[in-house]
């Protein structure tokens, strides 16, 4: 079954969003819609999420987001800084001070220094997206909050089991959502090239048959 192989990505955001630990009536902002973005999204609404909010420059990606996870949603403008990023999340969704947590899944600086700028004081930012191995942020404002920064390294022990259980009780919507293309592995150029250009979310390679 297809939507077993996204076990491992669902464990991945169980992973984020335990380090976050989110809970009750919590506004979270997810930078990034593709799957780890979505599927922490959607644990941390099964987490008790009070408002989610995910940022993509994807249309398309945004408006699965809405429908996959319940989430509002913001498509940076060409020329946004990441602090217009931030004033308008806030302003558009009701965020007033900012939110309590941010979950960073794409790995862009802009989008890290959005974060940061995004999130109110005392809040807990996560990084789960890999971009360049140095950027730069505004250090400055993480002092001045006061904020929790943590980076997050695939998954740990009792994540498997928690995204196993959130499945089961179909407390995450079903992970086969997720899938937009199967392609034979004779097809692979293809899968990538969809990929590539941001069609679709999660694009299936299957291995060789006999």
């Amino acid at each position: 079954m297809e939507e077993g192989v996204l076990v491992e990505p669902l464990a991945v955001a169980v992973h984020v969003c335990r380090l976050a630990e989110i809970g009750l009536g919590q506004d979270v902002v997810v930078f990034g819609s593709g799957t780890i973005g979505l599927l922490c999204a959607a644990v941390s609404k099964s987490m008790g999420a009070r408002k989610i909010i995910a940022v993509d420059v994807n249309a398309s990606r945004l408006e699965f987001s809405r429908k996959f996870a319940d989430t509002g949603i913001y498509k940076p403008e060409t020329n946004d800084t990441s602090e217009d990023i931030a004033r308008k999340i806030k302003r558009i969704h009701n965020l007033g001070n900012g939110a309590d947590t941010v979950l960073e899944a794409t790995g862009v600086a802009t989008c890290i220094g959005a974060g940061i700028h995004v999130l109110k004081k005392g809040g807990t930012f996560i990084q789960a997206g890999l971009g360049k191995p140095e950027i730069q942020f505004p250090i400055t404002t993480l002092s001045e909050k006061e904020m929790t920064m943590k980076g997050s390294f695939r998954y740990g022990a009792g994540d498997y089991e928690l995204a196993l259980h959130l499945l089961e009780s179909k407390k995450v919507p079903s992970l086969s959502q997720l899938i937009s293309s199967v392609s034979a592995f004779e097809n692979t150029t293809e899968a990538w090239e969809r990929t590539r250009k941001g069609e679709g979310i999660k694009n299936l390679i299957r291995g060789p048959q006999d």
